[in-house]
């Protein structure tokens, strides 16, 4: 698991769901809780909370990552990959922190990923989960 800890910078609710902004160093993150200010006490600007998602949601790019969707983008290095046959683990320092990434070790290849290699990784914002 990544976590990065933050505080949170914005709360939009609409119904039972909460887009959740939240800073982590220099970025601003999006995050959907299925929670409200009301149902959860610590959905409130300056919260401190960690922002928490899985090694196998981080979508890795190489290149110009301009007209995608995805909101989460941390730019930096590879310092490290683990690599069997069908999948391999990624560490990237980023601006955020050390991020990992699993992608199959085809990607790996195709990409031309190795270590040193600047890389853009992505979370969905729906992928990312809070806790206190």
């Amino acid at each position: 698991m990544n976590v990065l800890k933050g505080n949170i910078a914005e709360v939009r609710v609409n119904g039972e769901l909460s887009i959740v902004r939240v800073h982590v160093k220099d970025h601003l993150l999006s995050c959907i809780v299925i929670d409200t200010p009301e149902t959860a006490d610590y959905l409130m600007p300056g919260a401190q909370v960690k922002v928490i998602f899985k090694e196998t949601e981080v979508i890795i790019a190489t290149g110009e990552t301009k007209g995608i969707s995805l909101r989460n983008k941390f730019v930096g290095k590879v310092v490290r990959i683990d690599s069997d046959i069908l999948l391999s683990k990624l560490a990237i320092d980023t601006p955020v922190g050390e991020i990992t990434s699993i992608i199959t070790s085809n990607a790996v290849q195709e990409l031309g990923v190795k270590v040193g290699t600047e890389v853009t990784a992505m979370i969905k914002t729906n992928e990312l989960i809070l806790s206190k």
